[in-house]
């Protein structure tokens, strides 16, 4: 089975008022946890990202 890659672009900075990472929009307990989640929740953490990430102004 292949393992989901990891959303992370080498831009890691906490925002203080959301507690999202700015460059993953993952949590400080999703990024460490990473490694330990199966598939199916890193998946999830995925399906998260897309309402966390702030919207392009259109």
């Amino acid at each position: 089975m292949t393992t989901v890659p990891s959303p992370c672009i080498n831009w890691c900075d906490i925002n203080p008022e959301n507690g999202y990472c700015r460059g993953c929009y993952r949590t400080l307990t999703e990024i460490a946890d990473w490694s330990d989640l199966s598939n199916s929740e890193k998946l999830k953490v995925w399906a998260e990202l897309t309402t966390r990430k702030p919207q392009a102004p259109q």
